[in-house]
């Protein structure tokens, strides 16, 4: 009785480690996602959690491929603003042929509900830097708080010489739920779905701030999600903003270096439910 519980168990542990070697395989037959920081403190830290890492450079831009428990995982440093995330952006998808993007790092808050380490995810993400301004004369003056009329850079209908209209990118719902199983983890602040805006500026004028807030609905600001959105969306890649507050100016939350460390945590655990779901059953 003892030699045949014996076999039974060899057998048992034979049948695991078949289940495991099954397991790793299918993950590593997953096509990669792509995680983006356009800064080193916001992807070195990312970079030195994966296993087996390669470096790629490509141009100015830098790629970390490798494995985050045992899922492929390409960690993107796109560098600031619009231009630079839409180069990298355009790179990854072409080079490496991801499964998703994430586009993640620090924010300014324009919501005064929101805190240092809140995290916004980005049910919309949209551009904050595209307008057409009133016609004034010589001596007329400008005021950004009058340039109400945006400005669409990805119009439905090219032939329309001035798509006036607030262009909004959604994030995936596919990352979006992966994204509200994560949360469950993260106990450094709330994380709320919302609107990321993105721009080539800089703002820190409070009535500007409100402004967007007001009229485009903005929780946070950045300056790449944007045009990241835009060209996963040209590639039919899935996409999705996430951005912890570093500082809200809208209500005197100060700076906080340790909020780039605590989004990365939190996108690491977005990146395994989301490739848990993706891995076949079978």
């Amino acid at each position: 009785m003892t030699t045949i519980c014996a076999f039974g168990i060899i057998a048992l542990a034979g049948c695991n480690d078949d289940d495991k070697a099954q397991q790793t395989d299918s993950k590593k037959n997953l096509q990669p996602i792509v995680i983006q920081g356009a800064l080193p403190i916001e992807t070195e830290s990312l970079a030195a959690k994966l296993s087996d890492t390669t470096v790629e450079t490509v141009g100015g831009w830098k790629f970390w491929k490798g494995t985050y428990q045992g899922y492929p995982v390409i960690i993107s440093k796109t560098r600031m603003g619009m231009s630079n995330s839409a180069a990298a952006t355009t790179i990854a998808i072409t080079r490496y042929n991801p499964v998703a993007i994430i586009n993640q790092g620090t924010s300014g808050g324009h919501d005064p509900a929101l805190n240092v380490y809140d995290i916004v995810l980005g049910k919309y993400t949209t551009n904050i830097g595209a307008f057409r301004t009133p016609q004034l004369p010589v001596g007329g003056g400008s005021n950004a708080l009058n340039w109400t009329e945006a400005f669409d850079v990805f119009p439905e209908d090219e032939s329309d010489p001035e798509p006036i209209a607030i262009r909004k990118f959604e994030g995936d719902a596919g990352l979006l739920a992966a994204a509200q199983k994560a949360k469950l983890n993260y106990k450094k602040g709330q994380v709320v779905e919302g609107t990321l805006g993105a721009a080539d500026v800089w703002n820190n004028e409070l009535d500007r701030i409100a402004f967007f807030h007001q009229n485009y609905g903005t929780s946070a600001e950045e300056m790449e999600g944007a045009s990241v959105a835009q060209i996963a969306a040209q590639f039919n890649v899935p996409f999705l903003g996430i951005r912890v507050l570093s500082n809200n100016i809208t209500n005197g939350g100060a700076y906080d270096a340790g909020t780039g460390e605590a989004c990365q945590e939190f996108v690491l655990d977005v990146v395994v439910e989301y490739m848990k779901a993706k891995q076949p059953t079978s």
